[in-house]
């Protein structure tokens, strides 16, 4: 639960003429990602085989006929639908003539859709056409003109019909009185105003428009009639239109009913060739006859795996395991796996970054820390039942994340209890721990010494990384490893010892001097630059890890400040109410409570976020780990699987 699941790189060789088959079973295990061959120096490949393979080899004329044929298969599946192909348990991959053969079956049916699929393509055209148009009436009608002799050529008017911003409105209007021409508005469309223009011929006022924003609004000619002529037009041209989509709706049904049963084979088909086809984007090559399949898989899945393969083949294939190596460890992928009570949390992770492989996995601290951050700072029985309660009622939405509202809304009752308020109100039962409003110097202090606590487990974290990655002397000697928790455990008995809650003023200074030096070492021996240069960065350097420690400390006092901040609105509420009849009181007091559930309880949620992630995983996790994406077989697709 606190790393990802130990992995190993299987190297497999088949018979060219199984490796579809190969393939399949991989995607029925689920358990093995295919990655590059030439990926962390596969030492198979340094002596009898080859590194690289021609673009040509039969593997890859598979992954070509399979992508030319699922591309004639979507755009079928675009026009009718069809049910997930079930796959048998004893169904078999498709061999390199199969799928081509699909995939010249697939051409003809399409060929034989492709006239319908013309034909409904022109009506689509031809219906948004009509749409514009009748848009366009719509906004026309409101003048109730013949347009077609509004426009006549040899009219002695000038006529524009466009739109224009409703701010340069009011000047545009004095403009073209002084030119002679009358302006009329007819319709409004958010900011623009749609008018129309008239005044003598041989004026220009092209000029003027186009310093006010004006727009020339299209007007077709099936429009330039009288309304009702073209109200009559659109109505019919609407309804041939609607004749002639239903026509080739019924002529879709009828070629669907026809080649129904090719297109679902094909379906099918296609399910069963995808495994090769995507491992030979990566993990796949070939020599003569022999087929090689590499990629990483957890080691608990490697026996049934090897079991399944001598089942299957009888023998006919080679397969060599091994341990990541060091200088590969970055690019193995991470298999995370998690109770279904964790599970929600991941993607809150996830979204800061994916772990290492062999780095600790943060998940469930994540989760316990987040919890703990949100109650503490919204810590109320009431309004926590109030989220604990619309998580619930929202969960169909929520999905996964409604047990995070959920686990929020209890953390807050039970710190509600531990600060004894219930709606904002503390006299209605007493605090098992504190009351914020009456010890807020206690809880400044509480809220800091977590926050002291929470360093050092990350201190503890990234020393375990570096170590796991092999970064011994930055694990030692950095300001986030072992001497930089020495110098910070030492300041903290040292500030102790100044507040005079303990007498360890001399051992703790001696350890923060001795911690604070070995960070400089460490920083002055990374340095490459010359002397002078190296002696400032690890001045600056130095100086800089102690005060980014006292503020990473300093920062959760915001979790008393929020604490606060939540009794100070429930008081603002109650003073508002304060006065008011017994019905006007209730309400402002929910209405009250409903702006704190929202307000602070949205704040209080990023901000606990905010702490997990620059307080916390900014100091131990890199993020920047491998996705576990098997080959998995399912439904319609065989699929890149993340766990």
């Amino acid at each position: 639960m606190f790393r990802a699941a130990p992995m190993v790189r299987v190297t497999l060789w088949f018979l060219a003429s199984e490796s579809q088959d190969a393939a399949l079973l991989l995607a029925r295990h689920g358990e093995f990602a295919p990655v590059s061959p030439d990926e962390g120096g596969d030492e198979s490949t340094h002596h009898e085989y080859p590194t690289e393979y021609p673009t040509h080899h039969p593997v890859m004329s598979y992954r070509e006929a399979f992508l030319e044929a699922e591309s004639r298969l979507r755009k079928l599946q675009e026009l009718v639908k069809e049910p997930d192909p079930v796959v048998p348990d004893d169904a078999m991959a498709p061999a390199l003539t199969g799928l081509q053969g699909t995939n010249e079956r697939l051409k003809h049916v399409w060929l034989a859709f492709s006239e319908t699929v013309e034909t409904l393509t022109k009506i689509s055209e031809e219906q948004r056409n009509l749409r514009a148009l009748q848009e366009s009436f719509a906004r026309l009608h409101g003048l109730n003109l013949d347009l077609s002799q509004l426009f006549h050529p040899d009219s002695l008017l000038n006529v524009r019909i466009g739109s224009v911003p409703v701010g340069n409105l009011p000047r545009l209007k004095e403009a073209m009185a002084l030119g002679g021409y009358v302006l009329a508005e007819f319709d409004r469309s958010g900011e623009q105003v749609f008018a129309v223009i008239v005044g003598p011929r041989g004026s220009d006022v092209a000029g003027l428009l186009s310093q006010s924003g004006w727009r020339d609004m299209n007007i077709p000619d099936a429009l330039r009639t009288r309304p009702e002529e073209a109200r009559r037009y659109l109505d019919e041209r609407s309804a041939t239109l609607a004749s002639q989509w239903q026509q080739a709706q019924v002529l879709l049904a009828a070629q669907h009913q026809r080649y129904g049963e090719r297109i679902r084979e094909a379906a099918m088909q296609l399910v069963l060739a995808r495994p090769l086809a995507e491992a030979a984007h990566t993990g796949v090559g070939q020599r003569g006859q022999l087929v090689r399949l590499t990629g990483w898989m957890p080691k608990s899945g490697l026996n049934a795996l090897q079991t399944a393969l001598a089942t299957r083949f009888h023998g006919r294939f080679l397969s060599e395991v091994r341990a990541p190596q060091a200088d590969e460890r970055a690019k193995v992928p991470s298999l995370l796996r998690y109770p279904r009570w964790l599970q929600p949390f991941a993607p809150l992770v996830r979204s800061y970054g994916l772990p290492r492989y062999g780095e600790f996995d943060p998940t469930l601290p994540f989760a316990a820390g987040y919890l703990l951050l949100f109650g503490a700072m919204f810590g109320d029985v009431g309004q926590g039942a109030v989220i604990l309660l619309m998580a619930l009622l929202l969960g169909h939405r929520l999905g996964r994340m409604c047990w995070v509202g959920v686990a929020a809304g209890a953390a807050s009752m039970g710190f509600g209890v531990a600060y004894g308020s219930v709606f904002g109100h503390e006299d209605v039962i007493a605090p098992l721990w504190l009351s914020p409003m009456h010890a807020p110097t206690h809880l400044l202090t509480v809220a800091i010494g977590l926050g002291a606590v929470f360093l050092v487990l990350t201190f503890v974290v990234n020393i375990h990384n570096r170590l796991a990655q092999g970064q011994r002397a930055a694990a030692l000697g950095a300001a986030g490893g072992l001497a930089g928790l020495v110098f910070y455990l030492g300041a903290l008995g040292w500030i102790a010892s100044l507040a005079g809650w303990v007498d360890w003023a001399f051992p703790a200074s001696v350890l923060s001097a001795t911690g604070l030096c070995f960070v400089a070492l460490h920083v002055g021996m990374e340095s490459r630059s010359p002397w002078g240069e190296r002696l400032l960065v690890t001045a600056i350097e130095t100086l800089e890890t102690g005060i980014n420690l006292f503020a990473n400390t300093l920062s959760f006092m915001r979790v008393a400040a929020f604490s606060l901040n939540h009794v100070a609105l429930s008081l603002a509420v109650f003073a508002l109410a304060q006065g008011l009849g017994p019905t006007t009181q209730l309400l402002t007091e929910v209405l009250g409570n409903i702006v704190v559930i929202v307000l602070e309880g949205g704040i209080v949620a990023i901000q606990a976020m905010r702490l997990m992630y620059y307080e916390g995983f900014s100091r131990f996790f890199s993020g920047d780990g491998v996705a576990f994406k098997p080959l998995v077989l399912s439904g319609r697709a065989c699929l890149f699987r993340q766990d």
